[in-house]
């Protein structure tokens, strides 16, 4: 064929020519599938005042975990499930998980009760787990060293701006269908993205077979469940609540057991001499605090465009893509920032660029026109787009080869235990100011109308409805100061998560001071 390039060997860099020419086929077949799982967490979300209305009844507790079993059970079984990717094929567990988490995909649009669609979430959030870490080190088993950041930095790029997608396409749904859709619309990409990685992901897993370390993931999976299930329960219970204690108790003593096991056994599922790589150990940490800030981020943007400016679901999630454009378009290139002025500034120079966009937002009031809160989503993912695909990188080149599951499983669980941490400690600032500055407007109220008001900003939008016939001055009596409640909470709680943002810059640049960004780690 004319104009065919034959690669050299410098240039395949050990890769399969086959694998080599279709290497950017496969990317787009990753990001694709990679977008499927992190629009589902997002998506989900805007469907909630629909299932609260079904014929499922959900209570509020039951409506918490159709939200969150699937991110519980994602987070715990990552490690796991990435080390089952190398031992036994990278491309059997991304297809294997595609193929359950469709099906959990279709059971959960049409199961009948809020407990059943709860196992069915999990169930998902299984398939997940096998996806996830699959799509990253089946990168790094497809381009050559040189080309791995821009690779990584594509992939990091999509991984946040799946987030964004989320409600828009749940948004679109809800407005044609029944809440259904949003879970049915998981089935289609998933077949797609089965069949296009069937036919262009190549075949990968350890050149060695090692014994599995069953002791390492057992506790793994305790300890980061019991984790997710105290910082989601938090909030809700209190976060001095018996089942809530319990459960920060259970997840220090399994990592506890988890950490001493893996400096015990010979060939450990994850080996705790990776986190001496100043690039590794930082990469977990300014992943965590940039997943913590976009986590917290959203949690507050959704309610802040629905309840105070009055969106709809679908209005409100087109006015989050600015978000995803940005880090689409910024990802890419952020190893050349890199190359010009060095990880230690690049990184840091991204967190604070977030924390510029988060404190910027939290300067928004009632009356703030829309473009202000575009403005600081465009400056907040340019930090995003910055630091994700840096730091994932560094993760990815500071571990061998045949650990290429294992390092993207790590790369994946600091993002989930990140966001939750900040969906929990910024909801739970958000929701006390709400209360306090809430009170006297919901002074007047019968007690249990109260009681329901007190919860949320949504919950109290709910009681206006309900006054709206009997006495509609004050119900705009009441819309308008929990609206305002509201908002002084975000200020709040932004400042918080921009603080921390802050807090990770200093630390990430003092520990990767003098590090090269090379991309060479071991092999």
């Amino acid at each position: 064929m004319t104009g065919h390039h034959e690669p050299t060997p410098e240039e395949l860099d050990g890769i399969d020519p086959h694998v080599y020419h279709r290497r950017w086929g496969i990317l787009a077949t990753m990001c694709l599938s990679l977008v499927l799982i992190v629009a589902t967490v997002s998506s989900v979300n805007v469907a909630i005042p629909f299932l609260a209305k079904s014929s499922l009844a959900p209570t509020d507790t039951q409506i918490l975990w159709i939200i969150d079993a699937y991110a519980l059970v994602f987070a715990a079984f990552l490690l796991p499930a990435g080390a089952l990717g190398d031992r036994f094929g990278r491309k059997g567990a991304l297809l294997g998980g595609l193929a359950v988490f469709a099906a959990a995909s279709v059971a959960s649009a049409f199961m009948t009760s809020a407990v059943a669609l709860i196992i069915c979430r999990a169930v998902m959030g299984i398939g997940a787990a096998f996806i996830m870490p699959s799509t990253l080190s089946l990168l790094q088993s497809s381009f050559p060293r040189r080309e791995r950041p821009k690779a990584i930095a594509t992939w990091a790029g999509f991984a946040g701006a799946g987030a964004a997608i989320g409600p828009v396409l749940g948004g679109a749904l809800l407005e044609h269908y029944w809440y259904g859709a949003v879970f049915l619309v998981s089935a289609p990409i998933a077949a797609v993205a089965f069949i296009a990685s069937a036919v262009l992901a190549p075949a990968s897993r350890e050149t060695t077979a090692h014994r599995l370390d069953f002791g390492g993931a057992a506790l793994s999976v305790l300890g980061f469940a019991a984790l997710l299930f105290a910082i989601i329960e938090g909030p809700e219970r209190g976060w001095t609540d018996t089942l809530v204690v319990g459960g920060f108790a259970v997840a220090v003593a399994a990592l506890t057991g988890f950490f001493a096991v893996e400096q015990r056994v010979a060939e450990p599922m994850l080996d705790l001499k990776f986190f001496r790589a100043p690039r590794f150990a930082m990469g977990c940490f300014g992943i965590s605090i940039t997943f913590f800030a976009m986590f917290a981020m959203f949690f507050v943007l959704t309610q802040y465009l629905q309840y105070v400016k009055g969106y709809s679901p679908f209005a409100a999630g087109i006015r989050g893509l600015p978000s995803a454009v940005t880090m689409v378009i910024v990802s890419p290139r952020a190893p050349r920032l890199v190359a010009r002025i060095g990880l230690a500034r690049a990184v840091p120079l991204g967190m604070l660029l977030v924390a510029t966009g988060l404190t910027l937002l939290s300067l928004a009031e009632r009356d703030t026109p829309y473009w202000w809160v575009a403005l600081c989503l465009v400056v907040t993912a340019g930090g995003m787009g910055t630091v994700m695909p840096s730091l994932s990188t560094g993760i990815m080149a500071s571990v061998p080869m045949n650990k290429a599951g294992v390092g993207s499983a790590v790369n994946d669980t600091t993002r989930e235990v990140g966001g939750a941490i900040g969906l929990a400690v910024v909801g739970s600032v958000v929701t006390s100011i709400y209360r306090d500055h809430a009170a006297p407007a919901l002074a007047g109220l019968p007690a249990e109308l109260q009681a329901v008001a007190r919860h949320n900003v949504g919950k109290a939008f709910a009681v206006a409805g309900q006054l709206q016939q009997e006495n509609p001055q004050a119900a705009g009596v009441l819309r308008e100061a929990v609206r305002q409640a509201f908002v002084d909470g975000m200020h709040v709680g932004l400042r918080v998560a921009a603080a921390l943002a802050v807090a990770g810059a200093v630390v990430v640049g003092v520990r990767l001071r003098g590090v090269s960004a090379a991309t060479d780690g071991p092999h």
